[in-house]
C-alpha cells in the first residue's frame, strides 16, 4: 500500500541556504512541473520582493555544483541548479533509496518535504539512511493512500453520482460558476430541488467516505 510522508529539515541544514541569509522574507520551491530527466529536481523557484538583491554565488555552496538562473519575473526568480551528491543531504537520502520526492518548499525556518513510497520499507529505510548519514529529518505527517477502486465505496447512489458529475463538467463548481442549479436541472430533466438534494446528499457523503476518521 502506498504510503506519503512529510518531513522537515533546519533551513541550514539543507543547500541554499545563502539564499535566506540575503533575502528577507523568502521562499523556495522545488520544481517538479517542468522535465527533469534523470536529474533530481533541478529547478526551483525563489520567491521573494527583493529577488533581484541576491548577488551571492549560489554554487560556492558545498551541496550544490552549479545554478543557472533560467528566468525572472516580479518577485520571482527560475533557477536551474546541480546538486553535489558527494555532500549527503535529504536529496542523497531520496536518490538512494526507494522513495519519491513529491514537493519541497522552503523558508527561513525549515524546508518541508513531501515524499512518497509504494511500501512501508520504503520509508523505513529513507528514516535509517538518514539517521546513519546523520541527515536530521523529522517526519510530521503520515498516512497510506487508499486507492478507491468503484463508486460504490464512496457510497454514492446512481442518481447523485450523475448529478456531481454533470454539476463538475457544466463548471458548477469553478469560481465564477459556469452553471447553477437551474442549468443543471434542465440538462438532467429533474426539478432544481431535486438538483439541490441530491448534490447536497453526494457532497456529504463524499466527504464522509474521504475525510472523516469514524471513532473507534
Amino acid at each position: 500500500m502506498a504510503i506519503k510522508a512529510s518531513f522537515t529539515t533546519d533551513q541550514a541544514d539543507f543547500p541554499l541556504s545563502a539564499v535566506f541569509k540575503e533575502l528577507s522574507d523568502v521562499t523556495i520551491e522545488l520544481d517538479r512541473v517542468v522535465p527533469t530527466n534523470d536529474a533530481i529536481i533541478p529547478y526551483f523557484w525563489i520567491s521573494a520582493d527583493d529577488t533581484e538583491k541576491l548577488t551571492t554565488d549560489l554554487s560556492a555552496d558545498v551541496g550544490i555544483d552549479q545554478v543557472q538562473i533560467i528566468d525572472q519575473v516580479e518577485k520571482q526568480m527560475l533557477v536551474r541548479v546541480d546538486w553535489n551528491l558527494d555532500h549527503e543531504s535529504i536529496l542523497t537520502a531520496i536518490v538512494n533509496t526507494d522513495v519519491s520526492l513529491l514537493s519541497g518548499m522552503g523558508n527561513t525556518e525549515q524546508w518541508t518535504f513531501e515524499l512518497r513510497a509504494s511500501e512501508q520499507e520504503g520509508l523505513s529505510d529513507f528514516q535509517t539512511y538518514c539517521r546513519e548519514h546523520d541527515i536530521p529529518t523529522e517526519l510530521t505527517e503520515l498516512h497510506t493512500i487508499s486507492p478507491l477502486n468503484s463508486d460504490k465505496e464512496y457510497d454514492l447512489t446512481d442518481a447523485q453520482k450523475k448529478v456531481l458529475v454533470v454539476a463538475y463538467s457544466r463548471g458548477y463548481f469553478d469560481s465564477p460558476r459556469g452553471a447553477n442549479q437551474d442549468d443543471l436541472a434542465d440538462e438532467l430533466g429533474i426539478t432544481r430541488q431535486a438538483v439541490s438534494s441530491r448534490l447536497q446528499r453526494g457532497i456529504r457523503r463524499l466527504v464522509a467516505s474521504t475525510l472523516i476518521i469514524p471513532d473507534k
